[in-house]
């Protein structure tokens, strides 16, 4: 039996609302809605628009931003839980961001995740924020996607590994369609159908847990 291992989004899905959308509304000006839109209908990449929209903001608001951030993000229910269940199931459980680590990680530090967190980086030595890609596409991928889910899926073959990822958007479309099971809710829930990707939907960490559960007792 192959072995499970679990790629989880972070924005929207261990939070309630995309943190990155969040902190435009609150923060950027106008075109940044423009940047957003050009995204969702691929127009252009995921990397440029999430570089040119945190092009927008200005350094000298760092705390304030953070700060907003973490006073507003919620976490979604049972994701304590859903991480409790993993370590007892020892099953590899891994972040895959598309978010920024000035927030994402702070928000994760308190629960014991047992893989890593991957995200994008910060810079904020100049007067906008720049934002720096360490886990880029890899020679299989040329999504130009940022923090780039399907090359990290990749480091685990399907041969020995079933590959189950956990997204709502469009940053995990190309993820998905790497992975055994998806488990989707919104955006990514519509694409799953479309493209009759093996899928179950969910809405609370609760769900994703009785998911698991059914697939350990063989009975989906």
């Amino acid at each position: 039996m192959k072995k499970p291992v679990i790629f989880c989004d972070f924005d929207g899905t261990i939070t309630k609302k995309d943190n990155i959308v969040m902190l435009m509304k609150q923060f950027a000006p106008p075109e940044w809605d423009e940047l957003k839109d050009k995204v969702l209908s691929q127009e252009i990449s995921i990397q440029q628009g999430v570089g040119k929209m945190f092009s927008l903001l200005p350094t000298s608001k760092k705390q304030e931003i953070t700060n907003y951030v973490l006073e507003h993000a919620e976490i979604r229910e049972g994701f304590e839980e859903f991480v409790a269940y993993t370590n007892k199931q020892s099953i590899p459980l891994y972040i895959v961001s598309g978010g920024i680590d000035f927030f994402v990680k702070p928000m994760l530090e308190s629960f014991e995740i047992n893989g890593n967190i991957y995200c994008n980086e910060s810079d904020f030595t100049g007067e906008k924020i720049k934002i720096i890609w360490p886990h880029s596409c890899d020679e299989h991928c040329d999504n130009d996607c940022g923090c780039c889910k399907p090359s990290i899926i990749r480091q685990f073959d399907s041969e020995n590994y079933e590959r189950i990822v956990i997204g709502d958007s469009i940053t995990d479309l190309a993820g998905a369609k790497l992975a055994d099971h998806v488990l989707a809710r919104e955006f990514l829930l519509e694409k799953c159908q479309s493209l009759n990707l093996p899928h179950t939907s969910f809405e609370t960490f609760f769900d994703v847990i009785a998911y698991l559960e059914k697939r350990k007792a063989g009975v989906l």
